[in-house]
Protein backbone atom coordinates (compact mmCIF):
# COMPACT_ATOMS: atom_id res chain seq x y z
CA UNK A 1 0.00 0.00 0.00
CA UNK A 2 1.14 3.88 -0.94
CA UNK A 3 0.38 6.26 1.56
CA UNK A 4 1.12 10.23 1.00
CA UNK A 5 1.76 12.85 3.85
CA UNK A 6 1.09 16.37 3.07
CA UNK A 7 3.86 18.87 4.58
CA UNK A 8 7.22 19.28 5.23
CA UNK A 9 8.20 19.45 9.03
CA UNK A 10 8.74 17.45 12.32
CA UNK A 11 5.40 16.58 12.85
CA UNK A 12 5.17 15.19 8.90
CA UNK A 13 8.46 13.52 9.85
CA UNK A 14 7.15 11.60 12.61
CA UNK A 15 3.69 10.69 10.94
CA UNK A 16 5.03 9.15 7.92
CA UNK A 17 8.09 7.56 10.20
CA UNK A 18 5.43 5.71 11.90
CA UNK A 19 2.93 5.34 8.91
CA UNK A 20 6.14 3.22 7.39
CA UNK A 21 6.04 1.17 10.43
CA UNK A 22 2.85 -0.77 9.27
CA UNK A 23 3.36 -4.14 7.54
CA UNK A 24 0.81 -3.13 4.65
CA UNK A 25 2.61 -0.28 3.66
CA UNK A 26 5.71 -0.13 1.37
CA UNK A 27 5.83 3.23 0.87
CA UNK A 28 5.52 6.87 1.95
CA UNK A 29 5.45 9.74 -0.03
CA UNK A 30 6.02 12.82 1.66
CA UNK A 31 5.17 16.51 -0.04
CA UNK A 32 7.42 18.37 -0.05
CA UNK A 33 8.99 16.46 2.28
CA UNK A 34 12.72 17.59 3.96
CA UNK A 35 16.12 16.30 4.67
CA UNK A 36 15.01 13.45 7.12
CA UNK A 37 12.20 12.22 4.39
CA UNK A 38 14.42 12.69 1.49
CA UNK A 39 15.61 8.69 1.68
CA UNK A 40 15.87 6.14 4.46
CA UNK A 41 13.32 2.98 4.98
CA UNK A 42 10.23 3.06 2.48
CA UNK A 43 10.20 6.96 2.74
CA UNK A 44 10.32 9.13 -0.67
CA UNK A 45 9.94 13.35 -0.98
CA UNK A 46 7.84 14.32 -3.89
CA UNK A 47 7.66 17.93 -5.36
CA UNK A 48 4.45 19.03 -5.33
CA UNK A 49 2.19 21.50 -3.13
CA UNK A 50 -0.96 22.74 -4.90
CA UNK A 51 -4.20 20.75 -3.97
CA UNK A 52 -4.55 19.61 -7.74
CA UNK A 53 -0.75 18.74 -8.40
CA UNK A 54 -1.20 16.76 -5.36
CA UNK A 55 -4.59 14.81 -6.64
CA UNK A 56 -3.20 14.18 -9.90
CA UNK A 57 0.59 12.35 -8.38
CA UNK A 58 -2.20 10.15 -6.10
CA UNK A 59 -4.40 9.11 -8.70
CA UNK A 60 -1.19 8.23 -10.74
CA UNK A 61 0.60 6.73 -8.26
CA UNK A 62 -2.39 4.76 -7.07
CA UNK A 63 -2.05 6.29 -3.31
CA UNK A 64 -4.27 4.77 -1.25
CA UNK A 65 -5.00 7.15 1.47
CA UNK A 66 -3.56 11.08 1.98
CA UNK A 67 -2.88 12.19 5.31
CA UNK A 68 -2.48 16.28 5.94
CA UNK A 69 -0.15 17.50 8.21
CA UNK A 70 0.04 21.34 8.04
CA UNK A 71 -2.79 24.19 8.78
CA UNK A 72 -2.08 25.76 5.51
CA UNK A 73 -3.28 23.30 2.88
CA UNK A 74 -6.14 22.64 4.96
CA UNK A 75 -7.23 26.17 5.13
CA UNK A 76 -7.18 26.57 1.35
CA UNK A 77 -9.61 23.58 0.92
CA UNK A 78 -7.09 20.19 -0.01
CA UNK A 79 -9.47 17.80 1.97
CA UNK A 80 -12.11 19.81 -0.56
CA UNK A 81 -10.37 18.80 -4.16
CA UNK A 82 -9.44 15.33 -2.91
CA UNK A 83 -13.24 14.60 -1.85
CA UNK A 84 -14.14 16.36 -5.00
CA UNK A 85 -12.33 13.28 -6.93
CA UNK A 86 -13.41 10.28 -4.40
CA UNK A 87 -10.00 10.49 -3.36
CA UNK A 88 -9.13 9.18 0.77
CA UNK A 89 -7.84 11.92 2.88
CA UNK A 90 -7.28 12.60 6.35
CA UNK A 91 -8.44 16.06 7.72
CA UNK A 92 -11.67 18.95 7.88
CA UNK A 93 -12.62 20.55 4.71
CA UNK A 94 -11.81 24.28 4.54
CA UNK A 95 -15.05 25.15 5.91
CA UNK A 96 -14.22 22.94 9.33
CA UNK A 97 -10.66 24.48 9.35
CA UNK A 98 -12.25 27.63 10.11
CA UNK A 99 -11.78 26.71 13.69
CA UNK A 100 -8.43 27.17 13.39
CA UNK A 101 -7.85 29.28 10.33
CA UNK A 102 -10.04 32.35 12.30
CA UNK A 103 -9.50 33.07 15.72
CA UNK A 104 -12.44 34.76 15.81
CA UNK A 105 -14.30 32.48 14.00
CA UNK A 106 -13.50 29.59 16.78
CA UNK A 107 -14.41 31.49 19.82
CA UNK A 108 -17.97 32.82 18.08
CA UNK A 109 -18.18 29.02 17.75
CA UNK A 110 -17.36 28.24 21.29
CA UNK A 111 -19.37 31.33 22.94
CA UNK A 112 -22.26 29.57 20.73
CA UNK A 113 -22.07 25.95 22.00
CA UNK A 114 -21.20 26.70 25.76
CA UNK A 115 -17.38 25.78 25.33
CA UNK A 116 -15.38 27.12 28.01
CA UNK A 117 -13.05 29.94 26.39
CA UNK A 118 -11.30 33.24 27.58
CA UNK A 119 -13.67 36.14 27.59
CA UNK A 120 -12.73 37.98 24.11
CA UNK A 121 -13.57 41.12 21.51
CA UNK A 122 -12.41 40.80 17.98
CA UNK A 123 -11.21 44.00 16.22
CA UNK A 124 -10.38 45.33 12.95
CA UNK A 125 -9.91 49.21 13.79
CA UNK A 126 -6.74 49.90 16.21
CA UNK A 127 -8.07 53.14 17.76
CA UNK A 128 -10.75 50.44 19.26
CA UNK A 129 -8.67 47.67 20.00
CA UNK A 130 -6.00 50.22 21.97
CA UNK A 131 -8.56 51.72 23.49
CA UNK A 132 -9.76 48.35 25.06
CA UNK A 133 -6.65 47.09 25.87
CA UNK A 134 -6.56 50.34 27.78
CA UNK A 135 -9.82 49.37 29.74
CA UNK A 136 -8.85 46.09 30.44
CA UNK A 137 -5.04 46.21 31.63
CA UNK A 138 -2.44 44.14 31.44
CA UNK A 139 -1.40 41.10 31.33
CA UNK A 140 -3.73 40.06 28.25
CA UNK A 141 -3.42 38.22 25.05
CA UNK A 142 -3.72 39.81 21.37
CA UNK A 143 -3.88 37.01 18.72
CA UNK A 144 -3.85 37.71 15.01
CA UNK A 145 -6.71 36.42 13.38
CA UNK A 146 -5.52 33.97 10.68
CA UNK A 147 -2.91 31.38 10.21
CA UNK A 148 0.55 33.04 11.21
CA UNK A 149 2.86 29.83 11.57
CA UNK A 150 2.96 30.07 15.38
CA UNK A 151 3.59 33.81 15.32
CA UNK A 152 0.57 35.16 15.59
CA UNK A 153 -0.12 35.54 19.39
CA UNK A 154 1.69 37.36 21.82
CA UNK A 155 1.04 37.08 25.54
CA UNK A 156 1.27 41.00 26.87
CA UNK A 157 2.58 41.16 30.36
CA UNK A 158 2.18 44.99 29.60
CA UNK A 159 0.42 47.57 28.02
CA UNK A 160 3.51 48.64 26.41
CA UNK A 161 3.77 45.55 24.72
CA UNK A 162 0.19 44.65 24.11
CA UNK A 163 -0.24 48.31 21.90
CA UNK A 164 3.34 47.06 20.22
CA UNK A 165 1.35 43.70 19.51
CA UNK A 166 -1.65 45.54 18.10
CA UNK A 167 0.37 48.09 16.22
CA UNK A 168 2.32 45.07 14.41
CA UNK A 169 -1.02 43.43 13.82
CA UNK A 170 -3.49 46.21 12.87
CA UNK A 171 -0.31 49.04 12.05
CA UNK A 172 2.21 48.32 10.09
CA UNK A 173 0.66 44.68 8.09
CA UNK A 174 3.58 42.47 9.59
CA UNK A 175 1.25 39.55 9.65
CA UNK A 176 -0.99 40.60 6.00
CA UNK A 177 -3.92 39.42 5.65
CA UNK A 178 -3.44 36.91 9.15
CA UNK A 179 -3.14 40.49 11.48
CA UNK A 180 -6.64 41.96 9.15
CA UNK A 181 -8.13 41.34 12.12
CA UNK A 182 -7.18 40.48 16.00
CA UNK A 183 -8.37 38.84 18.85
CA UNK A 184 -7.83 40.57 22.55
CA UNK A 185 -8.33 37.65 25.11
CA UNK A 186 -8.47 37.79 28.90
CA UNK A 187 -4.90 36.65 30.35
CA UNK A 188 -5.35 32.52 31.80
CA UNK A 189 -3.43 31.39 34.79
CA UNK A 190 -2.84 27.76 35.11
CA UNK A 191 -1.01 25.48 33.31
CA UNK A 192 -1.65 24.04 29.56
CA UNK A 193 -1.47 20.61 28.31
CA UNK A 194 -2.21 19.81 24.29
CA UNK A 195 -5.29 17.55 24.05
CA UNK A 196 -5.37 15.94 20.45
CA UNK A 197 -8.28 13.62 18.63
CA UNK A 198 -9.02 11.76 15.60
CA UNK A 199 -12.72 12.28 14.08
CA UNK A 200 -14.85 11.26 11.86
CA UNK A 201 -17.83 13.57 11.64
CA UNK A 202 -18.96 11.58 14.37
CA UNK A 203 -16.96 9.20 16.60
CA UNK A 204 -14.05 10.63 18.38
CA UNK A 205 -10.65 8.54 19.16
CA UNK A 206 -8.16 10.28 21.83
CA UNK A 207 -4.81 10.34 21.64
CA UNK A 208 -1.73 10.04 24.21
CA UNK A 209 -1.94 13.46 25.94
CA UNK A 210 1.25 15.82 25.66
CA UNK A 211 2.60 19.52 26.64
CA UNK A 212 4.31 21.76 24.76
CA UNK A 213 6.67 24.38 25.13
CA UNK A 214 6.06 27.37 23.57
CA UNK A 215 8.47 29.83 25.37
CA UNK A 216 11.78 30.61 23.67
CA UNK A 217 14.24 29.69 26.68
CA UNK A 218 14.30 28.07 29.80
CA UNK A 219 11.69 28.54 32.86
CA UNK A 220 8.80 29.48 29.97
CA UNK A 221 10.85 33.25 29.30
CA UNK A 222 11.15 35.17 26.14
CA UNK A 223 9.60 35.28 23.08
CA UNK A 224 6.20 32.69 22.03
CA UNK A 225 7.36 30.41 19.32
CA UNK A 226 5.71 27.03 17.16
CA UNK A 227 7.42 24.77 20.28
CA UNK A 228 10.78 24.15 21.74
CA UNK A 229 9.78 20.56 22.60
CA UNK A 230 7.03 18.36 24.19
CA UNK A 231 6.48 15.25 26.22
CA UNK A 232 3.81 12.52 26.72
CA UNK A 233 1.74 11.76 28.35
CA UNK A 234 1.22 14.79 30.43
CA UNK A 235 0.96 13.72 34.24
CA UNK A 236 -1.63 17.28 35.18
CA UNK A 237 -4.14 15.11 32.32
CA UNK A 238 -5.57 12.59 35.46
CA UNK A 239 -7.75 10.20 34.45
CA UNK A 240 -10.83 12.53 36.06
CA UNK A 241 -9.59 16.04 33.75
CA UNK A 242 -9.55 13.64 30.84
CA UNK A 243 -13.14 12.59 31.32
CA UNK A 244 -13.93 16.06 31.52
CA UNK A 245 -12.55 16.98 29.01
CA UNK A 246 -13.75 14.89 26.70
CA UNK A 247 -17.27 15.81 28.06
CA UNK A 248 -16.32 19.62 28.10
CA UNK A 249 -14.66 20.64 25.68
CA UNK A 250 -14.16 17.78 22.83
CA UNK A 251 -17.20 16.18 22.52
CA UNK A 252 -19.61 19.27 22.33
CA UNK A 253 -17.12 20.98 19.35
CA UNK A 254 -17.51 17.80 17.21
CA UNK A 255 -21.66 18.04 17.88
CA UNK A 256 -21.54 21.70 17.36
CA UNK A 257 -20.04 21.19 13.75
CA UNK A 258 -22.11 18.65 12.97
CA UNK A 259 -25.01 20.97 14.51
CA UNK A 260 -24.14 23.80 12.20
CA UNK A 261 -23.66 21.51 8.92
CA UNK A 262 -20.14 20.94 8.62
CA UNK A 263 -19.06 17.65 10.39
CA UNK A 264 -15.59 17.92 11.39
CA UNK A 265 -13.53 15.10 10.06
CA UNK A 266 -9.56 15.03 11.17
CA UNK A 267 -7.21 15.55 14.16
CA UNK A 268 -9.03 18.09 16.23
CA UNK A 269 -5.88 19.68 18.63
CA UNK A 270 -7.36 21.77 21.69
CA UNK A 271 -4.87 24.03 23.67
CA UNK A 272 -5.95 23.71 27.18
CA UNK A 273 -5.25 25.91 30.20
CA UNK A 274 -6.12 23.74 33.27
CA UNK A 275 -6.08 25.73 36.38
CA UNK A 276 -3.89 25.58 38.90
CA UNK A 277 -4.66 23.03 41.94
CA UNK A 278 -6.00 19.57 42.62
CA UNK A 279 -9.38 20.32 42.64
CA UNK A 280 -11.39 17.73 40.06
CA UNK A 281 -13.80 20.27 39.53
CA UNK A 282 -11.15 23.14 38.75
CA UNK A 283 -11.63 25.21 35.64
CA UNK A 284 -10.59 24.11 32.26
CA UNK A 285 -10.66 26.47 29.74
CA UNK A 286 -9.87 26.30 26.04
CA UNK A 287 -7.12 28.54 24.61
CA UNK A 288 -7.11 27.58 20.99
CA UNK A 289 -8.27 24.79 18.23
CA UNK A 290 -5.81 23.28 15.68
CA UNK A 291 -7.28 21.52 12.99
CA UNK A 292 -4.49 19.41 12.84
CA UNK A 293 -1.59 17.82 15.29
CA UNK A 294 0.11 19.98 17.28
CA UNK A 295 4.25 20.21 15.79
CA UNK A 296 5.92 19.37 18.38
CA UNK A 297 3.90 17.13 20.05
CA UNK A 298 3.13 15.01 17.44
CA UNK A 299 6.93 13.37 17.48
CA UNK A 300 6.44 12.56 21.28
CA UNK A 301 2.90 11.19 20.25
CA UNK A 302 3.76 9.05 17.28
CA UNK A 303 7.32 7.52 19.50
CA UNK A 304 4.43 5.58 21.92
CA UNK A 305 2.01 4.38 19.25
CA UNK A 306 2.62 0.87 19.57
CA UNK A 307 -0.34 -0.52 16.85
CA UNK A 308 -0.67 -0.03 13.83
CA UNK A 309 -2.01 3.53 12.86
CA UNK A 310 -2.55 2.91 9.59
CA UNK A 311 -5.55 0.81 10.75
CA UNK A 312 -6.84 3.81 12.77
CA UNK A 313 -6.72 6.34 10.29
CA UNK A 314 -8.82 3.66 8.35
CA UNK A 315 -11.56 3.97 10.27
CA UNK A 316 -11.28 7.47 10.56
CA UNK A 317 -12.14 7.84 6.50
CA UNK A 318 -14.54 4.71 6.77
CA UNK A 319 -16.13 6.75 9.50
CA UNK A 320 -16.40 3.50 11.28
CA UNK A 321 -13.29 5.25 14.12
CA UNK A 322 -15.86 3.85 16.79
CA UNK A 323 -14.08 0.50 16.26
CA UNK A 324 -10.46 1.94 16.25
CA UNK A 325 -8.10 1.85 18.96
CA UNK A 326 -4.64 2.76 19.52
CA UNK A 327 -1.71 1.00 21.71
CA UNK A 328 0.42 2.87 23.79
CA UNK A 329 3.65 2.62 25.21
CA UNK A 330 3.47 3.05 28.84
CA UNK A 331 7.07 4.90 28.97
CA UNK A 332 7.34 8.30 28.31
CA UNK A 333 8.43 9.75 25.51
CA UNK A 334 10.56 13.49 25.40
CA UNK A 335 11.88 15.42 22.71
CA UNK A 336 13.69 18.74 22.61
CA UNK A 337 13.34 21.06 19.65
CA UNK A 338 16.79 22.28 18.53
CA UNK A 339 16.03 26.01 16.59
CA UNK A 340 18.21 27.92 14.32
CA UNK A 341 19.98 31.30 15.42
CA UNK A 342 18.02 34.20 15.35
CA UNK A 343 14.99 32.51 15.75
CA UNK A 344 12.19 33.03 16.28
CA UNK A 345 12.74 35.69 14.23
CA UNK A 346 13.86 35.31 10.37
CA UNK A 347 16.31 32.51 10.99
CA UNK A 348 19.67 31.97 9.51
CA UNK A 349 19.76 29.16 6.98
CA UNK A 350 22.50 27.29 5.15
CA UNK A 351 24.25 25.96 8.53
CA UNK A 352 25.61 22.45 8.21
CA UNK A 353 24.14 20.21 11.15
CA UNK A 354 26.99 17.62 12.17
CA UNK A 355 26.99 14.65 14.14
CA UNK A 356 23.66 13.40 14.16
CA UNK A 357 23.51 9.89 14.72
CA UNK A 358 21.88 6.19 13.72
CA UNK A 359 18.10 6.61 14.96
CA UNK A 360 17.64 3.43 17.64
CA UNK A 361 14.55 2.21 18.71
CA UNK A 362 14.57 4.43 22.03
CA UNK A 363 16.23 7.85 20.02
CA UNK A 364 14.89 9.43 17.04
CA UNK A 365 15.85 12.47 15.46
CA UNK A 366 13.04 13.85 13.27
CA UNK A 367 14.06 16.60 10.90
CA UNK A 368 11.70 19.69 10.22
CA UNK A 369 13.79 22.54 8.38
CA UNK A 370 16.21 20.27 6.70
CA UNK A 371 17.77 19.29 3.34
CA UNK A 372 20.82 17.37 1.98
CA UNK A 373 23.47 19.28 -0.23
CA UNK A 374 25.44 16.78 -1.97
CA UNK A 375 26.91 15.06 1.61
CA UNK A 376 25.89 17.78 3.73
CA UNK A 377 23.00 18.14 5.75
CA UNK A 378 21.64 21.51 6.06
CA UNK A 379 18.92 24.09 8.10
CA UNK A 380 16.46 25.45 6.07
CA UNK A 381 14.32 27.57 8.15
CA UNK A 382 13.32 28.30 12.10
CA UNK A 383 13.14 24.59 13.68
CA UNK A 384 15.59 22.46 12.45
CA UNK A 385 15.54 19.27 14.45
CA UNK A 386 13.30 17.47 17.39
CA UNK A 387 15.16 14.91 19.07
CA UNK A 388 13.00 12.66 21.05
CA UNK A 389 13.43 9.28 22.93
CA UNK A 390 11.96 7.00 25.29
CA UNK A 391 12.22 6.53 28.52
CA UNK A 392 10.75 4.57 31.82
CA UNK A 393 9.97 7.97 33.47
CA UNK A 394 10.31 11.88 32.44
CA UNK A 395 13.51 12.06 33.84
CA UNK A 396 14.88 9.09 32.19
CA UNK A 397 13.24 10.18 28.49
CA UNK A 398 14.68 13.54 28.96
CA UNK A 399 17.98 12.49 30.00
CA UNK A 400 18.47 10.27 26.68
CA UNK A 401 17.48 13.11 24.56
CA UNK A 402 20.07 15.32 25.62
CA UNK A 403 22.36 12.91 25.45
CA UNK A 404 21.63 12.97 21.40
CA UNK A 405 21.17 16.73 21.42
CA UNK A 406 24.55 16.99 23.07
CA UNK A 407 26.19 15.14 19.82
CA UNK A 408 24.43 17.26 17.36
CA UNK A 409 25.55 20.71 16.62
CA UNK A 410 25.33 23.41 14.13
CA UNK A 411 26.54 27.11 14.20
CA UNK A 412 23.73 29.59 15.88
CA UNK A 413 21.88 26.24 17.53
CA UNK A 414 19.46 27.25 20.25
CA UNK A 415 17.56 24.84 22.62
CA UNK A 416 15.78 25.00 25.92
CA UNK A 417 17.36 22.60 28.90
CA UNK A 418 14.71 22.22 30.66
CA UNK A 419 11.75 20.35 28.69
CA UNK A 420 9.61 18.73 30.49
CA UNK A 421 10.52 20.65 33.83
CA UNK A 422 6.68 20.79 35.04
CA UNK A 423 6.64 16.90 35.66
CA UNK A 424 9.84 16.62 37.32
CA UNK A 425 10.58 17.51 41.06
CA UNK A 426 12.55 20.78 41.38
CA UNK A 427 15.70 18.67 41.83
CA UNK A 428 15.72 16.90 39.03
CA UNK A 429 14.80 20.20 36.35
CA UNK A 430 18.00 21.09 35.55
CA UNK A 431 19.06 18.88 32.70
CA UNK A 432 23.01 19.66 32.12
CA UNK A 433 24.47 22.08 29.69
CA UNK A 434 22.60 25.29 28.48
CA UNK A 435 20.56 25.86 25.54
CA UNK A 436 23.21 27.86 23.56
Amino acid sequence: MKLLVIGSGGREHALAWRLARSPRVHKVYVAPGNGGTQHGDLLENVPYTTAEDLAAFVQREGVSLTVVGPEAPLAAGVVDVFRAQGLKIFGPTKAAAQLESSKDYAKAFMERHGIPTARYQTFTDPAQAHAYVDAEGAPIVIKADGLAAGKGVVVAMTLEEAHGAIDAMLGDGSLGDAGARVVIEEFLTGEEASFIVMCDGRNVLALATSQDHKRLQDGDQGPNTGGMGAYSPAPIVTPELHHRIMREIILPTVQGMSRDGIPYTGFLYAGLMIAAGDDPDRPIKTLEFNCRMGDPETQPIMMRVKSDLLEALEHAVDGTLDQADIVWDRRTALGVVLAAHNYPNPPRTGDVIKGLPTDTEDAVVFHAATRIEGNEVQTTGGRVLCVTALGDSVRIARERAYEVVNQVHFDGRQYRSDIGWRALKPSQQKSGKSGA
